[in-house]
């Protein structure tokens, strides 16, 4: 059971939350409970939609999103998260359980998400403190300074979510993967 309560519904939700909460269900097709526990904050509910809408609309492919949530989720061991995005990896990335494995190993199977999610991990593991040849290695395979970032900023993203749902023990509502590190 969550630590910290989670709204049952979106009626349940500070007023303030519940446009921001129907605007995820219209999206989705259902709230999951993550968002129901950050709207507890209605300003961290528009921070993490606001971050995660701008994300969406930059230049990494969402499979290499879901890679990355993937990696950092293991890593961090929150099994909300490594439940959600295998979740979502295999229904809306269409990711095969062999990469999926790679993923939650710091690796992939695909020679350029190798890269971008290798840098996710050693940024993960390193918090931030990464060498040149580091940064070398991801740009070799291709990616440009606006996808580092990116690929920075997924990881900042990802974490804070590991780390609310790590805090609050929130209730998992997808099929349950448990983080190896948990």
């Amino acid at each position: 059971m969550s630590r910290i309560p989670t709204p049952a519904t979106i009626a349940a939700a500070p007023e303030a939350s519940r446009p921001l909460l129907e605007a995820v269900n219209k999206q989705l097709g259902v709230v999951p409970n993550l968002f129901r526990l950050v709207a507890n904050s209605p300003a961290a509910l528009e921070g993490y939609l606001g971050l995660n809408g701008a994300l969406g609309k930059g230049h990494l492919p969402a499979p290499t999103r879901e890679r990355i949530a993937l990696a950092v989720a293991e890593i961090n061991g929150c099994s909300y998260c490594l439940s959600a995005h295998t979740y979502l990896g295999k229904n809306l990335a269409k990711l095969d359980d062999a990469e999926m494995t790679a993923n939650r190993n710091g690796a992939s199977n695909d020679p350029k998400a190798d890269a971008a999610v290798r840098f996710a991990a050693k940024i993960t593991r390193e918090r931030g403190h990464i060498s040149e040849e580091d940064l070398a290695a991801v740009k070799k395979a291709g990616y440009d300074d606006a996808q580092v970032i990116e690929i920075v900023l997924h990881v900042a993203l990802n974490t804070w979510t590991n780390y609310i749902n790590e805090v609050a023990k929130t209730d998992i509502d997808f099929p349950v993967i448990n983080a190896k590190a948990a």
